[in-house]
């Protein structure tokens, strides 16, 4: 019997996985990964995130995709409010923007927990899309300057995780 369920739990973690990584190609043609990390905070484990790109080639002008894979339940108030903060961070000041951009956000990131993943697609001067595990579409921030801020938050020169983006783009911490 306990053969049985860990066959169909392996089943359904599978259809998750697959789920998403099948609208991967239609969502960005020739995506491929780049890098891979897990945020740590104090002693939780947070996410895993994954970045893909074309040909697996990471450009901030060109488009990508990010990957959260959730491991801890976060309320979607509270990661928009991360976002806001983490965008003030590095160095965006425009606070009426900021308070639009929070207000998208938390109509649009669920509640999460463990097995809940979230991936947004970056696509340059155009609205940056957000789809759960399943590749169904949760919303958008049509604001085309929002998604090089949010990104900045993993990717940036300037970002608060250093490794995190180092492995994200595969840099070896360089």
């Amino acid at each position: 019997m306990l053969k049985i369920i860990f066959f169909v739990l392996g089943i359904c973690v599978a259809s998750i996985v697959s789920a998403s990584s099948n609208i991967l190609p239609t969502l960005l043609p020739d995506a491929q990964l780049v890098g891979k990390g897990k945020l740590t905070y104090m002693v939780w484990d947070v996410y895993n995130a994954t970045l893909y790109a074309p040909k697996g080639q990471w450009n901030k002008d060109k488009p990508f995709a990010l990957k959260l894979d959730y491991l801890r339940e976060i309320s979607g108030k509270d990661i928009a409010g991360a976002a806001v903060s983490e965008m003030r961070q590095q160095g965006f000041t425009d606070e009426v923007k900021l308070a639009e951009w929070y207000a998208q956000m938390e109509e649009i990131f669920p509640d999460v927990g463990p097995g809940t993943a979230l991936m947004g697609i970056y696509k340059p001067n155009q609205a940056t899309a957000f789809y759960n595990q399943n590749g169904e579409l949760v919303g958008q921030v049509k604001d085309p300057e929002f998604g090089k801020y949010f990104f900045a938050i993993w990717l940036g020169e300037n970002t608060s995780r250093p490794m995190l983006r180092a492995n994200l783009l595969n840099t070896g911490g360089k």
